[in-house]
């Protein structure tokens, strides 16, 4: 089944959740918590402002987003959960990789 969200409504998959944490604990499903990222795989065309103009969407396919805990509609599509949410329930879009932490500077001697 094909699925196309309408105006700015975007389809976004859940980002499974890590099942460690940093120590190495195993987390159990039914302790974890609903991850809030996700991928958007697929976006309506974008909303019209009052002069009748489409503005497009600023996330596209694609993106890695993240979202609030209760944000969006949940449904099942071929199977599959999913989340249906507006544009302006998400946060932000995810770029890159996360930056390693800079060693401290050392103080040269004199």
């Amino acid at each position: 089944m094909k699925f196309r969200p309408l105006h700015d409504r975007l389809v976004v998959r859940r980002i499974a959740a890590e099942e460690k944490t940093v120590g190495g604990i195993i987390i159990p499903d039914t302790a974890q918590e609903k991850p809030m990222e996700g991928e958007v795989i697929a976006a309506g065309g974008g909303v019209r402002n009052e002069l009748g103009a489409l503005i497009p969407l600023d996330v596209k396919v694609g993106d890695k987003v993240l979202f609030g805990k209760w944000s969006g509609t949940e449904v099942k599509l071929d199977g599959e959960e999913l989340l249906i949410m507006k544009e302006s329930d998400l946060f932000g879009v995810i770029t890159g990789t996360p930056a390693a932490k800079a060693a401290p500077a050392k103080k040269a001697k004199a």
